[in-house]
């Protein structure tokens, strides 16, 4: 196959707030290749400044846009996939939004390799014998601005058949040590006692590691399964200080990590039990597999991070399919009506109350036209006069 296009694209809701909500916007690309296929991808980044790595010109031989380096290029297997991973990156050298931008192409293009190759993208990583492992979802959502919301909030996904949760971010570590403990312990209560209660301090305590360790026996009393990043992407001496001093509740991290070198530091030398890896942000499905596997080696537990669209979702899933002892799944709760309605069909849970990996070729969801159309946000793009870029019809 031979890439013929390369389509960035801004979708975004009609109002978008401060709130730490992901997915009232997102940046899509869409690759076409000469026997009439398509794949979509998506990147969990700003759209614009995104788009702009798409279609800049080129000022040097180490500043050379997406788009310039995939157009005319062949696919036709994983190696592929590979090469132009490395092409793109070499030719981008000195774009740092670059790995992030690329993500959404990498998608794109195991999705496009997979309905060219009849298979689904955990086959293409793992081996055509490989065999997809049914996942346990956890509810991701923000804790309620009180801990009687945070109760209500935790009440209502019971009712939904929900068996684990995750709350972040919104008020946690901002009004104090009584409110914190006041709010995971709303969460557990709200959960019932059964059910796995994960809790993410969104990075809150920058490089405090003594407080993050206190914290982490503060909220040990209602079994939380990880604290998740209680300090920022680039502490890692902070992390490995926390982490050696075995904190009460095992430390989650890595969503953040936007190179696969960001995520070998952390699992390598920060000393997280769970490595949280965001195909959105990383590079794609490419070096995302890579984390994972290097995971398994260490002993580190992978889960996904994903606060986007289904689309998203699938892609992540792929990844570590094929891994039965890497269970958890980060499923989006909540998100704006773009996230739940871009694509034509949703990763379901089922009747056992966990989600399976498509089996369809490519990632196995398609991107809703309807819904494409409703929050296109159309971008033109000027230097000197001459158009740099215009969005792609629909």
């Amino acid at each position: 196959m031979r890439i013929v296009s390369v389509d960035p694209f801004y979708l975004r809701m009609p109002v978008v707030t401060d709130a730490a909500d992901g997915t009232q916007d997102s940046f899509l690309v869409r690759i076409r290749t000469d026997n009439g296929l398509e794949g979509w991808g998506e990147s969990d980044a700003s759209p614009i400044v995104s788009l702009s790595v798409y279609c800049c010109p080129m000022s040097h031989g180490n500043i050379v846009s997406i788009r310039e380096s995939l157009l005319g290029e062949t696919l036709g297997g994983v190696e592929d996939i590979h090469r132009l991973h490395a092409k793109t990156l070499r030719n981008g050298l000195d774009i740092q939004h670059i790995h992030h931008a690329y993500s959404a192409s990498d998608l794109a293009l195991w999705d496009l390799l997979g309905k060219h190759a009849g298979q689904p993208v955990y086959k293409l990583l793992d081996g055509a014998s490989a065999t997809s492992h049914p996942k346990l979802p956890y509810a991701s959502v923000l804790f309620g601005d009180t801990p009687e919301l945070t109760r209500q909030r935790a009440t209502d996904l019971r009712h939904q058949g929900f068996k684990a949760a995750k709350f972040g971010w919104g008020p946690m570590g901002k009004f104090g040590r009584e409110n914190d403990v006041a709010l995971v312990r709303a969460a557990r209560e709200g959960l019932g006692d059964d059910a796995t209660v994960l809790v993410d301090a969104g990075v809150v305590w920058g490089h405090d590691w003594q407080t993050a360790l206190q914290r982490a026996a503060d909220f040990a009393p209602f079994r939380p399964g990880w604290l998740e990043e209680p300090l920022l992407p680039d502490a890692i001496e902070d992390y490995r200080r926390l982490c050696t001093r075995k904190p009460a509740v095992p430390i989650a991290a890595g969503e953040g990590s936007g190179r696969y070198r960001d995520a070998e530091d952390l699992l390598l030398n920060g000393g997280v039990k769970f490595i949280q890896i965001d195909v959105g942000r990383i590079g794609g499905i490419t070096p995302a597999h890579r984390v994972r596997k290097l995971a398994e080696e260490h002993g580190v537990t992978y889960v996904n991070h994903t606060f986007k669209s289904h689309l998203s979702l699938a892609a992540s899933i792929h990844v570590f399919a094929a891994v039965e002892g890497f269970e958890i799944l980060e499923y989006v709760m909540g998100g704006s009506s773009l996230s739940r309605e871009l694509t034509t069909e949703m990763l379901k849970r089922g009747a056992d109350g966990r989600v399976r990996t498509p089996e369809r070729p490519g990632l196995g969801v398609d991107v809703s036209p309807a819904a494409f159309k409703k929050y296109l946000c159309p971008v033109r793009i000027e230097a000197g006069g001459k158009a740099l870029f215009e969005s792609a019809p629909p």
